[in-house]
């Protein structure tokens, strides 16, 4: 049986003047999929998810959203998809409840099922016991956690979270995923979700694509990515930020087995076949250069370990990209 594509893109690009902030990028989503969606703040995968979710014209390239043509039948890709953006708009002066029924209503889910889809998603986001309190009375959490139930309150196919969890606690992560997973393995709806937490990609995703200034960088299953990276990582902590020399790194890099080298603020991170093996020569290179080395890890290559080998730099949310690009509208 062939498997139906549910989101794709191609050769999708979005410009702000001078920013690029996606360029040419190709997406294929097959029904079913976790499909996940990763990248520093200012990378793109914020203006991406707009342009999928026909909320951002794209400046060119194509969208198809269960076959049907997103530039062309906005209105019919709204009706079958859900969404849960970074930004939560919902009326203060209604209730949790009274906000979930009405999106109930407005998305034509039949009259007799609306009352226990309430209730159920008021379970699952864990606000049962603040359902029928104003909105403007809840905590941030909590609005984030009302948001994620009103993208899923008419039972969409393919739902589009973007960064869901942020802001949440734990307990609270644990629970949203739990339901992400059950939507997923018993009624095969299909996700495209954009996560800060990459461990979560790691065991939710069927699929991951790793996006850096406009343009994928990686893509396949955790599994195979981290396989890419074919070495375990040695990770040295320096005492501070440290001037290292190309002399150091052609002493790291000729070590056995070494593959590459990476400086990452007050660390370095050596890619290395055998790394048990290399932890002293290393240990020793940094010694003979007059480095002080605080502490040595070795592990397995994680998605940052993919992300790092690809760009130079990790996987994490940039403070100073979100003030700038983020405010300008070019999006994360």
């Amino acid at each position: 049986m062939t498997t139906a594509t549910k989101i794709r893109a191609a050769e999708l690009t979005r410009h702000f003047d001078a920013v690029h902030a996606v360029n040419g990028i190709e997406i294929d989503v097959e029904e079913g999929q976790i499909f996940g969606f990763l990248g520093p703040n200012g990378s793109g995968k914020t203006t991406t998810i707009r342009m999928l979710t026909t909320l951002l014209p794209p400046t060119s390239g194509s969208i198809a959203i269960d076959g049907i043509d997103a530039l062309r039948a906005p209105s019919e890709v709204r009706r079958r998809i859900g969404v849960a953006l970074q930004e939560a708009g919902l009326d203060d002066l209604q209730t949790g409840r009274e906000l979930l029924s009405l999106q109930a209503h407005l998305c034509e889910v039949p009259t007799r099922e609306v009352q226990r889809r309430v209730n159920d998603l008021l379970e699952v986001v864990e606000l049962s016991e603040a359902a029928d309190r104003r909105i403007k009375t809840y905590s941030g959490g909590m609005q984030r956690r009302l948001d994620l139930a009103s993208a899923l309150i008419h039972g969409p196919r393919i739902i589009f979270l973007d960064e869901p969890t942020t802001g949440l606690d734990p307990a609270s992560r644990d629970s949203l995923w739990r339901y992400v997973e059950r939507l997923n393995q018993d009624e095969g709806v299909t996700f495209f979700l954009t996560t800060q937490y990459l461990e979560e990609a790691d065991a939710l995703a069927h699929e991951v694509a790793i996006i850096d200034q406009g343009q994928i960088v990686a893509q396949g299953s955790p599994d195979a990515l981290k396989d890419s990276v074919g070495a375990d990582v040695v990770t040295i902590g320096l005492h501070g930020e440290t001037e290292h020399s190309e002399e150091l790194h052609r002493s790291l890099t000729a070590i056995a087995n070494v593959e590459d080298v990476r400086d990452v603020d007050d660390t370095i991170v050596v890619y290395v076949r055998d790394g048990a093996a290399a932890i002293a020569p290393i240990v020793l290179a940094m010694r003979e250069a007059g480095i002080e080395v605080r502490d040595v890890s070795l592990k397995e290559p994680t998605l940052d370990d993919v992300f790092l080998r690809k760009t130079g730099h990790h996987l994490e949310p940039d403070a100073a990209t979100e003030d700038g690009v983020v405010a300008n509208g070019a999006g994360a």
